[in-house]
């Protein structure tokens, strides 16, 4: 989840109660399909380099379906090498019958970088208050942002397209997408209305050392063999690690330590998750920041810091450079991380006599239920308020988009998940060549959200700071903690909808 200005948060409230709302009911179903002839779709999206270069060439496909190759190219602005130039012409060969079935009408994307995810939220919400003339049809958002953006009502319900008889998906291919993932963009507070569709999600994984944890088995330092499942095999690793350098290590200089703990509201959730319970209380629409898991989770990583098995992230990636060292035993983080987690050991052990470093794969967060509750996260696309048959041009995208022919081209490209369960058959090459991909993948089954909430990134950052207070004061009592940062959060939610009038 991704953090935005809180203060734009408010003025934007307080704009929608100026504004007129803009919900009406819509009739798609009686849109002529020759009236999407010509029919532009604005797409704002963040992505960078040759990673937006491949969302470019998806979407020159969807436009015209006999582009060619070097028609491409030349409206491109990059620099373009010659292995991506190969993997520009797989991904238009590909997609063309893809686009042909999807986009008969004539409709034209326009697929535009405007900035990180903070900086779109920007300019939307400064478009809003404008009155909405210069805003895209089609948005990258994450769930906090969209719930912000619907406090002028500004985005359509999808569930509109999702389930109508002429635009819609059936009930099978409903069912293809990875339920955590479908579910994560439908909104509590906004009488579940789903204001996002999502082509892309990562999740929270553990990564450990495989080599490590064998030299701590092989010693008898811990009881188990491989990577932790249980809390409690996690701290049994983690503090064996601590006093059990590794023999391979790439820094020797460098005290050995079990886990680094980059402090996040994405860590609170996870380890609540997989401690059996949940942030937000959905059936009363409150935040629920201090139940009995969430205090016994942030009680076990107290233990690590008191008994310096674990200690605090302090610089950017810093995790991610230990690891690659053979310093650090685990993290937790992002699965879009692999790549960069790959990069982190090569480079850490480059220049040793062991260029190759150590064998790594990631894991479930360790949890007591029965199987493992892993935290999904991802930018959804939402739909702007505009015209009927804009809004519908729009959907008809996300359709293509979220095809599982497209999507595996999306998740190579981009390193994300796919969000639909038979893009697994199109990517068998691509589980062949990243071993720690594809066992991230086999977990998304067990995928859970964080709320889909306006305030969240308040929240958030309430979260952030509650979590390093009791790590580095690891006497705290962690429910008094959890208490107050509860009642804030909810002080904070009740006033914003009674604010807007939600």
């Amino acid at each position: 989840m991704k953090k935005f200005s809180f203060v734009l948060l408010l003025v934007l409230a307080l704009v929608a109660l100026l504004m007129p709302s803009a919900a009406q009911e819509t009739d798609y179903e009686s849109i002529d399909p020759a009236s999407l002839a010509g029919v532009t779709v604005d797409f704002w999206h963040n992505h960078t380099g040759f990673r937006e270069v491949q969302l470019n060439a998806i979407v020159a496909v969807f436009n015209n379906p006999d582009v060619t190759l070097e028609e491409f190219v030349a409206t491109q602005t990059a620099e373009i090498d010659e292995g991506q130039m190969t993997r520009l012409g797989e991904i238009i060969e590909a997609l063309r019958e893809v686009a042909r079935e999807y986009n008969s009408y004539g409709i034209v994307v326009n697929a535009s970088l405007q900035g990180s995810y903070g900086d779109i939220f920007n300019k939307m919400t400064t478009g809003i208050a404008a009155g909405g003339t210069d805003l895209p049809q089609l948005v990258v958002a994450y769930q906090n942002q969209a719930a912000t953006y619907q406090l002028d009502e500004a985005l359509v319900n999808i569930d509109a397209f999702v389930n109508s008889a002429t635009w819609g998906l059936s009930a099978e291919e409903q069912a293809d997408f990875f339920e955590a993932f479908y579910t994560s963009d439908v909104f509590p507070t906004y009488d579940n209305a789903r204001l996002g569709f999502p082509p892309n999600r990562s999740m929270e994984v553990m990564y450990y050392n495989i080599d490590w944890l064998a030299e701590l088995e092989a010693a008898g330092a811990v009881s188990f063999s491989g990577a932790p499942q249980t809390p409690e095999q996690f701290v049994e690793a983690a503090c064996a690690a601590t006093a059990n350098p590794f023999s391979m290590t790439a820094n020797p200089d460098v005290p050995s330590v079990g886990y680094q703990l980059s402090v996040d509201a994405s860590r609170f959730a996870s380890w609540t998750f997989a401690f059996g319970g949940d942030i937000f209380d959905y059936e009363n629409g409150i935040y629920a920041l201090n139940g009995e898991a969430s205090v016994a989770a942030m009680e076990m990583l107290q233990g690590l810091f008191a008994d310096g098995c674990a200690v605090e992230v302090t610089e950017s990636f810093g995790d991610q450079t230990s690891f690659g060292q053979g310093v650090t035993l685990f993290t937790v983080g992002s699965s879009s991380g692999l790549p960069f987690y790959g990069s982190a050991v090569t480079g850490g052990y480059e220049a040793t006599d062991n260029p190759e470093g150590f064998e790594w794969s990631v894991g479930a967060i360790p949890h007591t239920t029965a199987e493992p509750v892993q935290n999904i996260y991802g930018a959804s696309v939402s739909i702007v308020n505009s015209t009927p048959e804009q809004e519908l041009a729009a959907w008809l995208f996300i359709k293509y988009y979220t095809d599982p022919r497209v999507q595996a081209i999306w998740a190579v490209a981009a390193n994300y998940f796919p969000v639909r369960a038979s893009t697994a058959a199109e990517l068998e090459t691509y589980f062949a060549d990243n071993a720690a991909y594809a066992t991230a993948f086999d977990l998304l089954q067990f995928g859970y959200s964080e709320p889909p909430v306006a305030n969240y990134e308040f929240v958030r950052g309430e979260i952030s700071s509650v979590m390093a207070f009791l790590v580095q004061n690891p006497d705290e009592d962690v429910q008094a903690a959890l208490d107050e940062l509860n009642e804030v959060a909810n002080a904070n939610l009740e006033e914003m909808m009674a604010e807007t009038g939600n």
